[in-house]
């Protein structure tokens, strides 16, 4: 766009011509075209003419935000554009805009195009106490403000989640009382549901004095009892009665073995592990069963040239049951036996070799020839 000015001075800014007219007024509804324009409804755009309508003789910033003002009932709002598909001298808004315009079907609406700064603050009030059932309801509202240009307080905006509309209250903008929320960082904050109640918690009565005397009665006995008193509920609600219980005598209570190795600043978690049951035996079991398998039988044959020796861990095996159930000294002695033997062999029969200090004295004579050769 080009201005001539004869006196080489640019024109002040708030005496350019900025764009104002009146469009008549319907909802997305209303809208003609073969395709459903629901995606209207969810956001806070409007569709209007086409903008070379007045964008080449007036002052129009991007993004277009414009102040949509209700002369007979003196309400005001703020909106951007969707798309310019609306006939001259038309524009459609979504059904809960009209709502805050208190605007009918076909109304006129004054549109002024504004520029707004960019939004740092923002705080909703749910219109009802079913938004609290959303499970985390700022990304809600920040995916559903996707579709929003501004904000103006005191609008209440409409939000589509799981097929349910959620209406909210814009109690406050900052730093504006109408701000611009695209490509912002804007805190959110909420404000409690209209209608919405604190749920009311009943005041918990103390026992009666007979459990108190009851209670004293055991601590001048036994000394301290930790966890003697009555227990409350996190919601407020009473307990169910129950019966009152057995009085507790001192032989009743056990005490536990002290801990001598305790240290200050060290806590220890005692368990009473189980034993594994026939743990060791198990052991036994497979190595037997490995030993008499096809597969160590033709390693074992082709390695030593031999059948391997498997009566071994079958009489270790009946040792072991014999140790388990009966505890039988010879058992355990012929268990000790065999393991020992299978130590020697294993140390005598290494497969690590000790590392040469020098080379053989005769590394470099010629290989003897074979004898049978």
């Amino acid at each position: 766009m080009f201005s001539f000015n004869m006196f080489d001075h640019p024109i002040p800014r708030v005496f350019q011509n900025r764009f104002s007219t009146q469009y008549r007024c319907f909802s997305v509804s209303m809208l003609a075209g073969p395709n459903d324009r629901s995606d209207v409804e969810k956001g806070g755009k409007k569709a209007e003419p086409h903008p070379s309508l007045f964008t080449g003789r007036l002052n129009i910033t991007y993004p277009m935000l414009f102040k949509l003002t209700n002369k007979n009932s003196d309400r005001v709002t703020h909106c951007g554009v969707l798309e310019f598909v609306a006939d001259e001298g038309i524009c459609y808004l979504p059904h809960w805009m009209m709502q805050n315009l208190l605007l009918e079907e076909g109304g006129l609406v004054q549109v002024e195009s504004v520029n707004l700064q960019v939004a740092t603050y923002s705080k909703f009030q749910p219109q009802s106490p079913d938004f609290l059932d959303i499970t985390n309801p700022k990304a809600v509202l920040e995916n559903a403000l996707r579709n929003f240009a501004c904000l103006t307080t005191g609008d209440v905006i409409a939000i589509n989640y799981n097929e349910k509309i959620y209406e909210l209250r814009v109690m406050e903008t900052k730093p504006d009382k109408a701000v611009s929320i695209i490509e912002c960082d804007m805190n959110v904050d909420f404000d409690a549901p209209l209608g919405y109640k604190e749920p009311e918690r009943q005041a918990q009565h103390e026992e009666s004095a007979e459990g108190e005397a009851d209670h004293s009665g055991y601590t001048g006995e036994l000394g301290f009892r930790a966890f003697s008193g009555s227990g409350n509920r996190l919601d407020g609600k009473k307990k169910g009665v129950e019966p009152s219980p057995s009085p507790v005598r001192p032989g009743d209570i056990k005490r536990g073995i002290p801990n001598y190795e305790f240290k200050l600043g060290k806590i220890t978690f005692i368990r009473n592990s189980r034993p594994l049951v026939k743990k060791v035996e198990e052991a036994y079991r497979a190595e037997w069963e490995l030993c008499r398998s096809a597969g160590h039988f033709l390693r074992h044959y082709y390695v030593h040239g031999e059948r391997p020796a498997c009566g071994q861990w079958r009489r270790d095996l009946a040792s072991c049951r014999e140790w388990e159930e009966r505890r039988s000294a010879e058992a355990q002695r012929s268990l000790c036996e065999s393991e020992r033997a299978r130590v020697r062999a294993a140390r005598k029969h290494g497969l690590v070799w000790a590392p040469r200090q020098s080379p053989p004295e005769d590394w470099h004579l010629p290989l003897p020839e074979d004898k049978d050769g």
